[in-house]
């Protein structure tokens, strides 16, 4: 081989392979993408704002950057109601809120957040994982343009804050409060006035006396909130919303711009915060309990089961109406009081029957 040649193609091979090493790291570079998730709730609010942070920031670390999500809290890109038009339209990306906020949009949206008397969280996943929500909910959701999965849950929650004792259905008639989806308006055909406000507002309109009462989440919100400050009833149980399940939706064409790689590490990450919400709403609501009783003197009251019974009569119909509506409803509300029979008798014997049975044994 001739020395001259060998060596000039050598010297031709290493300034390729230098350039190839140049061209490399702008390729990487152009390959990540900036995403805009937008929120219903207030910034780094605890459990709700900071799990929506969680999940922006687990699809950024999984992804190594390459997929950056930044999130915008509740009217820092658009208004908390808004972030549903934001990702369908594709000013912002993905979302991270409560589907029933939208059931101006749809009524049957309510079904993935919770309807009163409706599932727990567990029976909620089951049914979204296992029992055909999943899909009834891509078909939902298809219709604007999203694609959406269970991205936290709140546990059951508590029956709000009121400015008065509720001793009988009486007392509801002409009541100011705060209660969005289908409870709100079963607590409307009971006579009360039922309205739907975001988070920041909800604690200078008890104040100002605009709403008389209002639910919110449970123990470790509420405490933080500062409800105590203006009411001291707290009434149990949640009704309206016994298993709370919050949603991460995606733009559909972004969502399907993804690879199947990149799908199911978004589709991970959320169901990584659906498991971890929960367990840390779990976690922190008996000690928030105890401040509010013992440091704050809030006075815990049990609804009678005559206004429960009420209560499920209203939230039937209202249920049933929902299901009506069109040929989507239908399918959604077939699948889940199907769902709800079957589910319903488990859930009495393997934890409804064993926590009863565990605080009689141990008195606790």
């Amino acid at each position: 081989m001739n020395r001259r040649k060998f060596l000039t193609g050598a010297a031709t091979g290493l300034a390729a392979g230098a350039a190839a090493t140049t061209l490399s790291a702008p390729a990487i570079a152009q390959g990540k993408r900036d995403l805009k998730m937008v929120t219903t709730w207030p910034k780094n609010f605890p459990g709700l704002g900071t799990g929506a942070q969680r999940v922006a920031d687990r699809i950024t670390a999984m992804s190594d950057g390459r997929l950056n999500v930044k999130l915008y809290a509740a009217g820092e890109l658009v208004p908390p109601f808004e972030s549903f038009d934001a990702v369908s339209n594709g000013t912002a990306d993905m979302y991270h809120g409560a589907e029933y906020y939208w059931q101006g949009k749809h009524k049957a949206f309510n079904f993935f957040t919770a309807v009163p008397f409706g599932f727990t969280a567990n029976e909620l996943d089951a049914w979204v994982s296992f029992g055909g929500g999943q899909e009834l909910w891509d078909k939902l959701a298809g219709q604007f343009n999203l694609k959406s999965f269970m991205a936290g849950n709140t546990g059951v929650q508590m029956g709000g804050w009121y400015n008065k004792e509720i001793n009988s259905l009486e007392d509801f008639k002409g009541l100011k409060i705060r209660m969005p989806g289908l409870g709100g308006e079963a607590l409307r055909r009971l006579g009360a006035a039922a309205v739907t406000l975001p988070g920041g507002e909800i604690f200078p309109s008890l104040e100002s006396g605009a709403i008389d009462a209002t639910e919110w989440v449970g123990p470790w919100n509420d405490l933080a909130f500062g409800f105590y400050k203006v009411t001291k009833y707290y009434y149990q149980p949640g009704f309206h919303e016994p298993g709370s399940g919050l949603a991460c939706g995606m733009n559909k064409d972004v969502w399907e711009s993804f690879s199947p790689a990149d799908q199911a590490l978004v589709q991970a990450a959320c169901y990584a915060e659906n498991n971890v919400m929960l367990a840390e709403y779990n976690a922190k609501n008996g000690d928030s309990l105890d401040v509010l009783l013992n440091k704050h003197n809030v006075q815990l009251r049990t609804f009678s089961q005559d206004i429960m019974n009420a209560l499920g009569e209203k939230s039937e119909e209202v249920v049933a109406e929902v299901g009506q509506t069109d040929e989507i409803s239908k399918e959604i509300y077939d699948s889940y009081i199907d769902f709800r029979k079957k589910v319903s008798r488990w859930t009495k014997l393997s934890e409804t029957d064993y926590t009863t049975a565990r605080g009689t044994a141990l008195n606790i």
